[in-house]
């Protein structure tokens, strides 16, 4: 496997994977409903197999329990071209599930099952960092600092990467139930925000970190840092916002007979990594960051067509096909 991404265009994606159990009938309870689903999820995962399926070059770093579902998510990884040279797997935990409700309108709650999981059990000195400073881009999420060691495995890596100039990529995806408190996860989120070079956060997670309005620019610009090359808010079906150094604006998004929204975040977030990776200049060039922009909402859009997260992870044929009969 060594040989996918081997150059310095490889994306590392670091935190969990874990399987997300989704009712097979939409907009019933946990409790109404009769069967499940099994469909991998786990935020830096599906960006590392949405990056693949764009034609990128990823990895996953992170831990699984020794277990039949922590060998299947291993496998999915590998099936998808995923580099797993980051991939280690616990004897005395369990991997993380999740059970997922989707609501009427495709809008999700979780209930985990994670005490400890072994994502949560990844040490510091487990870390691949070879791997880690062989990235061009290095992308991360939160739930990975929650709790020890991986907290301190996370900082470690995120250290490693920074020191090797590799561009940090931070999307918090905010999961309130694996927090002890709603302050403690606005803490632990915001304690690394200075490190990312790009952040991408979702108008929930804006007005959620600021305790206020998502849609004013200016409690949006709270969460500007010095550092950051672009900031991106999603807002759904109606598409994004982004803030740079020297300019900002919006692009709109795509109208998609939404099933599912699990994955959309982390397909969006592939596809600009994938064209980030390809061209580091969009950060300064509107023109290229906006069509780079178009070509994330068609993927976040599509990717909430199908159920789960991995299985509706669109490849760039389906995205361009999008964005040419929305013309």
């Amino acid at each position: 496997m060594a040989a996918n991404g081997s150059g310095k265009n490889l994306i590392v994606c670091f935190g969990e994977m874990l399987i997300d159990f989704v009712p097979d009938v939409a907009g019933v309870s946990l409790a109404e409903s009769t069967g499940f689903l099994k469909a991998p999820g786990g935020a830096p995962a599906n960006v590392a197999v949405a990056v693949t399926k764009l034609g990128g070059h990823s990895a996953f770093v992170g831990k699984f329990g020794d277990d039949e579902f922590g060998h299947m998510l291993a496998d999915i990884l590998r099936k998808n071209n995923v580099n797993d040279e980051g991939v280690l797997f616990d004897q005395h935990a369990r991997t993380a599930l999740a059970f997922v409700t989707l609501k009427a309108n495709g809008e999700r709650e979780f209930m985990f099952y994670r005490n400890p999981s072994a994502d949560m059990l990844l040490t510091e000195a487990e870390l691949n960092l070879d791997l880690i400073r062989r990235a061009k881009i290095f992308h991360y999420g939160s739930i990975s600092l929650i709790s020890e060691p991986c907290r301190s495995a996370h900082m470690a890596a995120m250290k490693a990467a920074k020191q090797a100039g590799i561009l940090c990529s931070y999307d918090p995806n905010v999961r309130l139930p694996l927090w002890p408190s709603e302050d403690a996860a606005r803490e632990g989120i915001l304690s690394i925000w200075k490190e990312a070079d790009f952040i991408k956060v979702s108008d929930d997670e804006v007005a959620f970190l600021t305790q206020g309005d998502p849609e004013n620019e200016e409690n949006v610009l709270s969460l500007w840092h010095d550092g950051l090359k672009l900031l991106v808010v999603t807002d759904g079906e109606k598409g994004c916002r982004y803030f740079t150094k020297d300019f900002k604006g919006k692009v709109a998004g795509f109208s998609v007979k939404t099933v599912d929204t699990t994955g959309a975040g982390d397909a969006f977030v592939g596809a600009l990594l994938v064209s980030i990776e390809k061209d580091n200049s969009i950060f300064e060039n509107e023109e290229k960051l906006r069509e780079a922009l178009l070509f994330s909402n068609a993927c976040g859009a599509l990717c909430t067509t199908q159920k789960g997260a991995i299985p509706a992870l669109p490849t760039t044929e389906v995205a361009k096909e999008l964005i040419a009969s929305a013309n």
